[in-house]
Formats: C-alpha cells, sequence, structure tokens
C-alpha cells in the first residue's frame, strides 16, 4: 500500500486513495490531512478513470448524487464534534439488491425493479449511515443473484451489463457480488459490501483477489436485501485488507428486531482481533478433498500452506470433510422452496410500486420482455422454484434437515470435534474463467458449499497467482467464529503480502508463472 503524501495546497485526497486503507483513510482525515469530501471526489475520479473509461470494468451500476454533499456534512460534524467511529467519511460501494431509501435505484440488476424505491433502508444501511459513512453507489451483480438459471454468465444482469475481472478483462468476475468484487479489487471505493447465499462473495473475492468475508448467517441483518434462502444469505464485506474488512463488519454487525436470525448477534469491535501473530499455535485442518484439479492453484496453496506452518499453525493434513455430496441435491431444494416464499415477502414491503407482486408475476414479465431480459439464458430455477408448494411442504422440511445435519452435525463440527482443529483450510475455487454468453459458466472447483450450507463464516484472502489469475485461500470456523477468522487471515495476510493491484491487462499473460 502506497502512503498517503502530504496534502497538496488545493485540498485534494492525498496519496493513492485507491489504494489506502481505512485507518490510513481515517488518520488523514484525524490529523487533517485531507477530508470525506475529498477522498469522495477522488474515489469518482478513480470510477471515471478505469470504471466508466480506460479499461471500463463496468462495476458500478450507479453513483449517488448526492455522496459530496453527504461527505462535506460529515466533514463538519467532524469539526464540530469528532468523528463518530472509524467509518465517518469513508466512501463505501453497495451490491445493488440491498435497500437504499435514496435518490439510488435497487434492483437485483433487473429492469422491473426499475424505479420502485424502497420504502426504508435495509438495516446494514442504516447503520453505514449511523456509523458516518458515505454511500457513495451501486455496484452490479449476476442478475437476482445468481438464482434465474442454469445457464447463467456470472458479472451480467439486464440492467447493468457485463462487469469485467481488472486483473484480465476477458476474464470472469465470478459473482453474484461481482461489482463488489472487482471495485474492491480495482480501487473504486476503500469498501464494498456483497451477499452471498453459496460463494457469492468468497467466490467473486478470490478471482479478483480481494478479501472477502460472509459471516455467520444471523451476524448481519437480511432485511431489505433482496432475497434468495432466509436459511443461507448473509451480507458481509468484500475489501482489499482483513483489517478493513474487520472494520466493516464491525458496523455491519448487530440485532435487528425485523431478523430474528440476528438475536445471537451483537456489535463489536472486530479490528481488537488483528493479531500477526494468531497463527502461532493454531491447529488447521486441511481439505484435501475440496481442492480442485488445477496444478497451478494447488502449488499456490502448497506455499500457503508452508507460510501458515512458518507462522507457526499446526497443519493437520489431510482432514476430510465428509458428506458433502449427500446435501448437494438438498441445498438447491431449500433455495428454490425459501425463494418463493421470500421474494413475495421482499417485494410486498420494499418495492410496493413495482409491476410484479410474487416469483410468477416475475417469470411472466420476463417473458414479455425477453428480448432483453432474457438475452443470454433463461430462468429455469425460476420456473422450478415457482411449481413447488409453500414452507410447509414435507419435502422441504426433509431438504432443511438433511443439510443441516450433513453440513453441521456431521460435517464441519464432527471434523473440527475429531481433530480438535481451530479452522478448515482450503484454496476456495479455481481460477478465472473466460466469459461465455453461450455457455455461461465453468467454475473450477468451490470451497463455498461447506460453510454456505451450513450457515458458518468463511473468509478468502489473497493467496497468489496463477499466470496473472489470483488465487484465494480460505478459512472456515464454526458459528460465529468470525474474530478467530479475522485473526488467522490478519496474520498470513501480513506473512504473504500476496495481494497485488491489477492491471487491467486485456487477458491474461502469455508467459507462465504467477
Amino acid at each position: 500500500m502506497g502512503a498517503l503524501s502530504t496534502p497538496p495546497a488545493s485540498g485534494a485526497a492525498p496519496g493513492p486513495v485507491h489504494e489506502a486503507g481505512v485507518a490510513e483513510l481515517q488518520a488523514a482525515m484525524q490529523a487533517g490531512h485531507t477530508t470525506a469530501r475529498a477522498i469522495v471526489s477522488a474515489c469518482l475520479a478513480r470510477i471515471r478513470a478505469v470504471d466508466q473509461a480506460g479499461a471500463r470494468i463496468n462495476a458500478v451500476i450507479e453513483l449517488n448524487p448526492d455522496a459530496l454533499t453527504l461527505a462535506a456534512a460529515l466533514d463538519r460534524e467532524r469539526a464540530r464534534s469528532g468523528p463518530r467511529g472509524p467509518l465517518h467519511g469513508i466512501p463505501v460501494l453497495l451490491k445493488d439488491n440491498i435497500a437504499t431509501a435514496d435518490r439510488l435505484q435497487t434492483t437485483a440488476g433487473s429492469m422491473v425493479l426499475l424505479g420502485a424505491r424502497p420504502p426504508r433502508d435495509a438495516h446494514l444501511v442504516t447503520r453505514l449511515r449511523e456509523a458516518g459513512a458515505v454511500i457513495l453507489g451501486k455496484t452490479n451483480l449476476s442478475e437476482w443473484a445468481n438464482i434465474r438459471s442454469t445457464r447463467s454468465t456470472s458479472g451480467w444482469s439486464t440492467r447493468g451489463g457485463l462487469t469485467r475481472n481488472p486483473h484480465a478483462l476477458d476474464r470472469n468476475t465470478s459473482g453474484s457480488s461481482s461489482g463488489s468484487a472487482a471495485a474492491a479489487a480495482a480501487g473504486l471505493a476503500p469498501l464494498t459490501v456483497g451477499t452471498e447465499t453459496d460463494g457469492s462473495i468468497v467466490s467473486p473475492a478470490s478471482i479478483n483477489g480481494v478479501v472477502g468475508l460472509k459471516p455467520t448467517v444471523g451476524l448481519v441483518s437480511r432485511s431489505g436485501i433482496v432475497p434468495i434462502s432466509h436459511t443461507q444469505d448473509t451480507a458481509g464485506p468484500m475489501t482489499r485488507s482483513v483489517a478493513d474488512a474487520a472494520a466493516l463488519l464491525g458496523v455491519l454487525a448487530g440485532p435487528d428486531p425485523r431478523d430474528a436470525a440476528t438475536a445471537q448477534s451483537r456489535a463489536q469491535d472486530y479490528t481488537r482481533f488483528l493479531d500477526a501473530g494468531r497463527l502461532e499455535g493454531a491447529r488447521l485442518g486441511v481439505v484435501r478433498n475440496q481442492f480442485g484439479g488445477h496444478e497451478g492453484v494447488n502449488a499456490v496453496i502448497e506455499q500457503a500452506l508452508a507460510a501458515l506452518k512458518a507462522q507457526g499453525a499446526v497443519l493437520v493434513d489431510p482432514a476430510a470433510l465428509k458428506h458433502v455430496d449427500k446435501y448437494e441435491r438438498a441445498e438447491l431444494d431449500v433455495l428454490l422452496y425459501e425463494l418463493k416464499a421470500g421474494l413475495a415477502k421482499y417485494l410486498a414491503e420494499f418495492a410496493p410500486d413495482a409491476p410484479v407482486r410474487s416469483l410468477a408475476d416475475l417469470i411472466a414479465w420476463n417473458r414479455e420482455h425477453r428480448g432483453r431480459e432474457m438475452r443470454w439464458f433463461g430462468q429455469e430455477h425460476f420456473e422450478r422454484a415457482d411449481a413447488l408448494g409453500g414452507l410447509d411442504e414435507p419435502a422441504y422440511q426433509e431438504a432443511l434437515a438433511t443439510c443441516r445435519r450433513y453440513a453441521r452435525d456431521d460435517g464441519i463440527d464432527a471434523l473440527l470435534a475429531e481433530h480438535r482443529l481451530d479452522a478448515l483450510v482450503a484454496p476456495t475455487g479455481g481460477l478465472a474463467w473466460l466469459t461465455d454468453f453461450v455457455n455461461g459458466d465453468h467454475y473450477g472447483g468451490s470451497f463455498s458449499s461447506p460453510a454456505a450450507v451450513a450457515g458458518y463464516p468463511h473468509l478468502t484472502v489473497p493467496a497468489g497467482f496463477v499466470q496473472g489469475l489470483p488465487v484465494g485461500l480460505s478459512f472456515v470456523g464454526p458459528a460465529w467464529s468470525e474474530p478467530l477468522l479475522i485473526g488467522l487471515g490478519h496474520a498470513f495476510e501480513q506473512a504473504t503480502k500476496a495481494r497485488r493491484a491489477p492491471a487491467f491487462a486485456r487477458s491474461m499473460p502469455a508467459t507462465r508463472g504467477g
């Protein structure tokens, strides 16, 4: 990270703001070297330079027209009474399935929700505003968070178009938090927020070379987030460092009466757990049966494992995670049952002016506008979900029980107990693939499902590169173990310094190697 430089006389934000972290920016504002308004201005200039022009990664779907005004008000407040906390004046980009009751749209990437203004902010947005963060805009996503089709292309939405991977522009960003990951990697804002049901934070974070933290389900309220599954959905940080993820999580987390799953959540300062020595004595299970088949990725992870050992970690290798195959079908069943129920509730509460009231209405609307909405792929998942019954169906209850048993009790919990492990480690997934609208996505393996189905926390941290394409290392722990994972991830990050800023190459380098 480049150091913040002495401020110019104009008062513009000092140094390379697109690489500066939250603590660095906050210290500069406290010292009077810059202002929130100058930082927001620098972010807007960066977006113009590499998102809307130059590389044109197309990560930001919409900018907040009030961002500069909000930042200036926060500067006046700082001068008058001091900062509200560590995010005072810090710009944040939100995935476009997170409701904001301002002049920004909330569409999940679909034209059907354009103009349907939410009557109130999502709970996490309220928390961000109360903490003094500046909502800079919304990021593009895989439309409807990638639950529409069996053959979708990640990073594409009807409203936003295609987001490109800043490390190689012809490569995919993964999804569904595509824009949030690409924006974080490209330095469009210090902080971005994504959402995940299964892989939608950790996969794009890994593939775009940034940190992604999927919290325990219920740590962060889902109220005001376009839903897929109330048993697996969560929002979480996507940032350039574990320290920034910890700072953001400390604001996002907290109980919400509108989301019963948050009853055990509590707000706390997660930066307290940033311990560069946390790997010393930590027992980590290496989940070999979740490694993919790419030799380059495996080589990067072997180097990461060596770095963990060098920092004092005790590796239990291998540590086989059993029964993953027993909930693959059941997970999709749960998601589709819950999508049908949850979407209707969201539309009634947060999009009362939309022309659709149910999943059936949405399916019909998409068919009517198929020339635009279904240009590249269909809505097979929507159609299957709409054909299902309600959440009182025995088939749903059985699928949910299967997921909970084999992902939690007989899965992650059993493996941690068997070897007295603190956490599990594995490659987050494969490499960024060439975007292909004809065939859709082709993932190279993924470690997202065990933690996603269990509802447990999952942190991915940059580990290295294969021919210029990023690789992430995953840390997975039991429920509510975010403090542990933040400590482990931070220690690994500080020991390896593996992240690199993207070069915005048109395609991956022709030479072999990292």
